[in-house]
């Protein structure tokens, strides 16, 4: 055979194969066999009637499933596992038509992954995660695959199946939920892992692929960790939509962070004995180019939700302790500026590392930075990484606030272990309290205890001058609210403290504590 023809047939037959082994070219075999016969007659017919079926099993069309006998795992690392899905899917959509068969792909999603890796370290996060996997493919049938997914949980396609639909998916996302949760014993510890899980059946993908399949299974899965630990969702076409607009949001969030259009607007705090400013406290406000001015209440959930509060933390600390620095080269001596950290930020086992560099960069002491942990992580929280966080923060010298205090319910025992300097008072309590007997208690209560504590305390929401006077007479130290000013840029801060130094007697004679 000369050189060209080789070159040839070796091109060519190899993809002659490939086509031969996919079993939707069997619908055309009875035409092929008519056209034969019209064409050759019978021996032509019998010809065609013989050797198609038999070429057709030596390529291989005949093997609908390339699924090894049993459910399957793969290793913990490596990305090759999405392949070996979407492979085992597209052998099934293919096949469908002559067989009559289909499938579901499942996404498992393990719940609080982070708080896991936090609690018990990444050692133990891997072995859990290859305990599940085991635990999964015993639970499954013959040919059923497991696969770890890459960007973290788990994605099983099921075997080629004739029955598909949404009751028997639903009946098996519940049994493999109920396999993870039976408790892990790990270095004599048990371990509980819950997962929520996003499928999508066969005839509901977007695409008749195995990588449409996967994707709108991850969807789903998506889906159904925003709506709590445990939670099963079915893809539907409107998911991809949300899951879009999300994405887009994402990205105009995490541009904004980038551009300065999110930026730390100034609330000041006074003291209700000397009527000084001691401090301000840092709010995040998104100056939106067309918009104006977004509520914090609309975009500072969907930075939590979209994975951005570092980010959105990193940009308000560069800002507070730049404008801390202006202060200071201005001539006003500020003592602190309050800034809030979150959960997330708080998880960062070099919070401190970094506080230190940040605040070495800017030439300033700890002391001028006060850190504000909400309520309800200090009641909530027993992780270790947190708590070491926060102790290292006021070892450094950073002051502690514990923000909305009285809506978290957190112990005596939790605000001496979290080394807390400061309570601030929420709005709840404030309002009206010049004018409500039952709020005088309440407040009066809570400044017995820090007092008995050893705490310092700021009133915050503080909205008009009967509440500023009532609050100074009950021995409340510091008030912040809108009765004083409402947070503003750093452009207007210097002009502002100008302002009130000027009118500072007027200030001390509304806050004076009654001797």
């Amino acid at each position: 055979m000369n050189q060209p023809i080789a070159r040839l047939v070796s091109t060519w037959l190899p993809r002659l194969s490939g086509q031969l082994r996919r079993p939707e070219w069997l619908v055309f075999l009875p035409a092929l066999t008519l056209g034969a016969h019209w064409l050759g007659g019978e021996g032509w017919l019998m010809v065609v009637a013989l050797g198609a079926p038999l070429i057709f099993t030596m390529a291989g069309a005949f093997r609908f499933s390339t699924a090894p006998s049993g459910a399957t795992t793969f290793g913990i690392n490596g990305l090759a596992q999405r392949t070996h899905v979407i492979d085992q899917i597209d052998h099934i959509l293919m096949a469908a038509p002559v067989t009559g068969r289909n499938t579901v792909c499942f996404v498992l999603q393990v719940d609080n992954e982070t708080k896991l890796v936090d609690m018990h370290g990444r050692i133990v996060q891997t072995e859990v995660l290859e305990r599940s996997a085991e635990r999964l493919s015993s639970a499954l049938r013959d040919g059923d695959l497991v696969a770890r997914l890459e960007g973290g949980g788990f994605a099983i396609a099921l075997a080629a199946t004739r029955r598909v639909d949404l009751e028997m998916a639903i009946q098996i996302a519940g049994r493999l939920q109920a396999v993870l949760a039976a408790p892990l014993s790990l270095n004599a510890m048990r371990v509980y892992v819950s997962a929520s899980v996003g499928f999508c059946i066969g005839p509901k993908a977007p695409e008749p692929s195995g990588k449409a399949l996967l994707e709108a299974a991850q969807v789903a899965a998506d889906v159904a960790a925003r709506h709590g630990a445990g939670s099963i969702r079915a893809y539907q076409p409107q998911m991809a939509r949300h899951r879009a607009d999300r994405d887009a949001t994402r990205d105009e969030l995490a541009a904004a962070l980038d551009e300065g259009q999110i930026q730390a607007y100034f609330q000041p705090q006074i003291s209700t004995d000397t009527a000084t400013i001691t401090g301000f406290e840092a709010l995040a406000r998104w100056i939106h180019p067309e918009r104006g001015i977004i509520p914090p209440s609309e975009f500072l959930p969907l930075i939590e939700d979209l994975g951005l509060s570092d980010h959105l933390g990193a940009v308000i600390l560069n800002n507070s302790l730049a404008a801390l620095k202006s202060w200071d080269n201005a001539g006003h001596r500020i003592a602190n500026v309050a800034v809030n950290f979150s959960e997330v930020e708080l998880r960062d086992p070099k919070l401190a590392e970094r506080l230190k560099w940040e605040l070495d960069r800017f030439d300033l002491t700890p002391d001028r930075l006060t850190v504000e942990i909400l309520e309800t992580v200090v009641a909530d929280t027993d992780n270790d990484v947190i708590v070491r966080n926060i102790a290292a923060l006021s070892t450094l010298g950073c002051g502690i606030d514990l923000d909305d205090f009285g809506t978290g319910h957190a112990s005596i025992t939790a605000i001496r272990r979290f080394a807390v300097r400061r309570l601030k008072i929420d709005r709840s309590f404030v309002a009206r309290v010049n004018e409500d007997r039952e709020q005088q208690k309440m407040v009066s209560a809570i400044l017995s205890m820090a007092e008995q504590l050893g705490l310092d305390t700021l009133a915050e929401g503080v909205e008009t001058t009967g509440e500023h006077s009532m609050l100074a007479q009950l021995g409340c130290a510091h008030v912040q609210g809108f009765g004083i000013a409402r947070p503003m840029p750093f452009s207007e801060t210097l002009g502002w403290i100008e302002k009130f130094n000027a009118r500072r007697g007027n200030i001390l004679r509304v806050g004076q504590k009654a001797r």
